[in-house]
């Protein structure tokens, strides 16, 4: 029987009971968490993120989870519970719950910037929301799911407790183990503790940060660093890129301006979002008359301001990224200006990072990027210390690269959890657990669905094969006018080339192009016959020969064929 069919019944014996563990992402990269939980008639889901593409994904703007298993199964899906506000774990809400309507389950900001999220793509009505407190259990079919205090860089941070009839699951989500928090309390270990001691079926943890060792440092670390170049750089204009959802360090960089006497402007549109929530709903304590507009700037000195902005992974549509090349409508560097980068590069956006950074170099701009940023992640030291508190029966790295959840399945063997209670997975696979046994028994839908512009699925493996070879050779189109009813060529072939070769310096090579493609639609056209199939394969075949030949280039050849009746 497949899984897509199955319904467990339940057993009276508890050691017996399975529950099924599906990550449908977040394993193979970091980004585009999501991982359901089922168990008899009942299947909820922790998160629901994307991820960004990469470079061989042109003109791709983001990808997000395949949820074909989910949606065959929706009538028992109980909803989304999602752990924090980031992008990669609530980004793909907005394109999954069109198919899937269920609730959605999150804490008090988390839910603010899910709300934001909905509202843009007109879903706010559809959806179905509830906002939870630490403490809070949510009773979802055969599930319990309590939300427990976590830290990480984003407030409203939370680990859940998944209770099933198999037992109790800990999904610890991204987090670190602040004990100074820049706002709120610190993680709560008391609870970690107490559910440890009652006895934990399995442990779900953050890899990120596994193969670093030590702690991670509390966030209040970076606010040295901001008072020390606001010091230093006191008759300077500051600019620090960071990312908008960290309310907490943006909390720093406005107290240091407060400190030094600056003005604060907020620049970069999810910035702008997400500090006018977290400052409404009291994330963000800013004085009176701190706040400026970007249209203010010029009324102040350089010494006298401070501009917090996007941009801090070298995306090119973000704010920073427009200032390094000169686009920004309002701020052009030079050499009175500090770039502080308060964020470490996401693994793949290492490029992009150095090109905005030699870009604004190159303007004059001094940079700073040392000690300006501590990680949201838990180092190896600190997963040590969740996995000592809840003492899992079992282990399932989560969220990371493979080498980041293989050193947490180190971590997890280190902490004398036997190497067959140690799970690696892949995205798509169906981990059964029971108090006695685990096992990987099946595997579902899985993947990644690209989404561009509007569209959502409509660019596959063959779209994006083209547009790669439209980005390495270009495209040439040949174009001819054939009378319908003699098959005489009545116009044509005319070669059009873009991307390909400089047309005027190439007036030869085209010529021939024509030339040959001339002959290829005589032989095909001999025996009198006008099959258009072979006429445009003909084409295709000789002139791809011919260009291989001449430039060892594969451009992409499109014969358009015009049929008139005379």
């Amino acid at each position: 029987m497949s899984h897509k069919n199955k319904v467990r019944s339940y057993y009276d014996n508890v050691s017996e009971r399975k529950v099924d563990i599906i990550p449908l992402g977040g394993l193979e990269q970091i980004g585009m968490n999501i991982t359901a939980f089922e168990y008899a008639g009942s299947i909820i889901v922790v998160d629901c993120g994307l991820a960004f593409p990469s470079e061989d994904m042109p003109g791709v703007d983001l990808v997000v989870p395949d949820v074909t298993y989910l949606v065959r199964n929706r009538e028992r899906v109980r909803g989304f519970f999602i752990t924090h506000g980031h992008e990669d774990h609530i980004g793909a809400l907005p394109y999954i719950l069109p198919q899937l309507n269920v609730p959605v389950y999150a804490t008090r900001l988390t839910m603010a910037i899910i709300d934001e999220k909905l509202a843009e793509h007109g879903l706010t009505d559809s959806t179905e929301r509830h906002i939870v407190s630490y403490g809070d259990v949510v009773e979802a079919g055969d599930f319990k799911v309590e939300f427990i205090r976590t830290n990480h860089s984003i407030a409203d941070a939370a680990s859940l407790a998944i209770t099933s009839p198999a037992g109790v699951i800990i999904h610890t989500g991204d987090f670190k183990v602040d004990y100074t928090p820049v706002f709120g309390a610190h993680i709560d270990l008391q609870r970690l503790g107490e559910l440890g001691k009652a006895g934990v079926l399995a442990l779900l943890s953050d890899s990120t940060n596994a193969i670093r060792p030590g702690f991670t440092p509390s966030e209040r670390f970076v606010a040295e660093t901001f008072n020390s170049s606001f010091s230093e750089f006191s008759d300077r204009r500051i600019l620090v890129a960071t990312f908008a959802s960290n309310v907490d360090r943006v909390q720093q960089i406005i107290n240091s301006a407060v400190k030094y006497g600056r003005k604060v402007a907020i620049e970069g549109r999810s910035m702008v979002n997400v500090v006018g929530l977290a400052r409404e709903m009291e994330y963000l304590k800013i004085p009176d008359n701190v706040l400026i507009d970007m249209e203010e700037l010029d009324q102040y000195p350089d010494s006298g301001t401070v501009i917090i902005m996007t941009g801090s992974q070298g995306e090119a549509m973000a704010a920073l990224s427009r200032v390094a090349s000169d686009q920004h409508r309002k701020i052009h560097i030079g050499k009175n200006d500090v770039v502080i980068f308060s964020s470490s590069p996401i693994p793949g956006n290492e490029k992009a990072v150095a090109r905005v950074m030699n870009e604004l170099s190159m303007r004059g701009a001094r940079i700073i990027n040392t000690a300006t940023h501590v990680s949201g992640h838990a180092c190896r030291e600190e997963l040590k210390l969740i996995y000592a508190l809840t003492k899992p029966k079992y282990a399932i790295p989560l969220h990371g690269e493979f080498r980041h959840r293989e050193a947490n399945a180190e971590i997890a063997l280190e902490m004398q959890i036997p190497k067959g209670n140690v799970f690696l997975l892949n995205s798509g696979d169906v981990l059964t657990l029971s108090a006695t046994q685990g096992q990987v028994n099946d595997t579902v839908p899985h993947g990644g669905v690209m989404v561009d512009g509007l569209g959502i699925g409509d660019v596959g493996s063959v779209v994006l094969r083209d547009r790669q070879n439209l980005s390495q050779d270009g495209i040439i189109v040949v174009s001819l006018t054939i009378d319908k009813n003699s098959g005489a060529v009545l116009a044509g072939p005319d070669i059009v080339s873009r991307g390909f070769v400089y047309v005027r310096e190439a007036e030869a090579l085209l010529n021939e192009s024509k030339n040959i493609a001339a002959d290829a639609v005589q032989e095909a056209l001999e025996d009198g016959r006008v099959d258009y199939v072979r006429i445009r394969t003909e084409v295709r075949e000789r002139l791809g020969s011919f260009l291989w030949r001449e430039m060892k280039r594969h451009p992409v050849i499109l014969p358009v064929i015009m049929e008139v009746e005379v």
